[in-house]
């Protein structure tokens, strides 16, 4: 199982690059039981979206 620490690295690694199978897997398992990582998955969510939008880039 992993830590909130290693889930939010991965939630943020998610947003530069791709994790493998068992990356996804885990975080996914985590993030279905931690309501403060969720959120902040979320929070890092809206926050790439709005530098997205601010620098005129649609990935």
């Amino acid at each position: 199982m992993l830590s909130c620490k290693d889930a939010t690295k991965l939630v943020s690694q998610k947003q530069d690059a791709q994790l493998s199978l068992m990356q996804r897997i885990s975080l996914s398992l985590h993030l279905m039981m931690c309501s403060g990582c969720k959120n902040y998955e979320r929070q890092i969510d809206v926050i790439h979206k709005a530098c997205r939008r601010i620098s005129g880039s649609d990935d």
